[in-house]
């Protein structure tokens, strides 16, 4: 795995489970800025994906989205199931569908598996993935047609990751990392300080809109300026890390190894840690030991996940070699 990869997507994991913390820390502004986190994965997920070796077509399609299913979908079965066994969740508050098939109550996996399929056909077409800034230029045109059309402007809601345009700005981290892909020997191991000083600016000006469209809803009308800073930080950050990609591959292996293992479990971490959050808050532990408590948990359950998925995904790759050869 490319060094400023797996930095990044550490990085995107930890700003999540962070902004999951709420009831935490003394002051829940600290759990914040989560949505930077899930366009750095979606950008990553980009970046990771944008040499698709299947055809075009429909058979090139499903066989390429179905490794894509099976690479997410485990680790959200097994621990939905868990839950449901010890009590976190219950089954009659929603169908097998939703729980399993659709797994609404994770969001980032119903965005990236709705978010694949026009993913695949924009990379696969030529004409598209040589014009991806066209491409993204066309994807904010139809954002903004809906936005100023039919979208309720009069709160301030559009970080709310439950709403279906919050996946506009998925794709277009998606296609931005494809980008960054696609220019990797122009930029990867150019770093210049101006890139991070750009990323902490604009993430500095979308906390301060953020304010600004909560206490003012007066404001709300433009509160799509907010998702245009996001994406700022997200280029600047992603900028610094590719830049930064020489000097990372030489981190020690003290710091390499936890990144490594974040990096790796990243989903893992995600679809364990909002019930393990939500379950140790009741027991009234102080800050900061609560906090120390439930990573420590997240990190134990999010490890045993990946190891168990780990298992599952090697036992069958090995079915399918033996049946392979047995076919021949």
């Amino acid at each position: 795995m490319i060094a400023f990869i797996v930095f990044l997507r550490a990085l995107a994991a930890c700003i999540i489970t962070n902004a999951h913390y709420v009831g935490v820390y003394p002051n829940d502004i600290i759990a914040s800025g989560g949505l930077i986190g899930d366009v750095l994965f979606f950008a990553v997920s980009g970046y990771c994906l944008y040499n698709i070796k299947y055809p075009l077509g429909f058979k090139g399609f499903i066989r390429w989205y179905g490794r894509r299913v099976w690479r997410i979908f485990p680790p959200v079965v097994i621990i939905t199931a868990v839950y449901m066994l010890v009590g976190f969740y219950k089954l009659g508050h929603y169908d097998l569908v939703w729980w399993y098939l659709y797994p609404t109550a994770y969001h980032f996996v119903v965005s990236i598996l709705l978010l694949y399929i026009p993913y695949f056909f924009i990379i696969k077409i030529e004409a598209l993935k040589s014009r991806l800034p066209l491409v993204m230029l066309a994807v904010f045109a139809a954002y903004l047609v809906l936005y100023f059309t039919v979208y309720d402007k009069s709160a301030y809601h559009i970080d709310n990751v439950r709403e279906p345009m919050i996946r506009f700005i998925y794709f277009e981290s998606m296609l931005l990392g494809a980008w960054f892909r696609r220019n990797d020997e122009k930029y990867r191991g150019r770093f210049s300080p101006i890139h991070p000083i750009a990323a902490l600016l604009f993430a500095g000006a979308y906390f301060a809109l953020k304010m600004l469209f909560t206490k003012r809803p007066e404001a709300g009308s433009f509160q799509f300026a907010g998702q245009l800073a996001v994406f700022a930080v997200l280029f600047f950050t992603f900028r610094t890390f590719m830049g930064l990609d020489g000097r990372l591959s030489r981190a020690p292996k003290w710091v390499m190894k936890p990144v490594s293992f974040i990096a790796g479990a990243a989903l893992e971490i995600y679809v364990v840690q909002s019930q393990l959050i939500i379950w140790i808050n009741r027991f009234g532990i102080p800050f900061p030991l609560n906090w120390l408590v439930i990573t420590a948990a997240i990190l134990l359950a999010g490890f045993l996940l990946h190891a168990v998925c780990g298992l599952l995904y090697r036992l069958t790759d090995r079915l399918l070699k033996r049946d392979g050869k047995t076919s021949a």
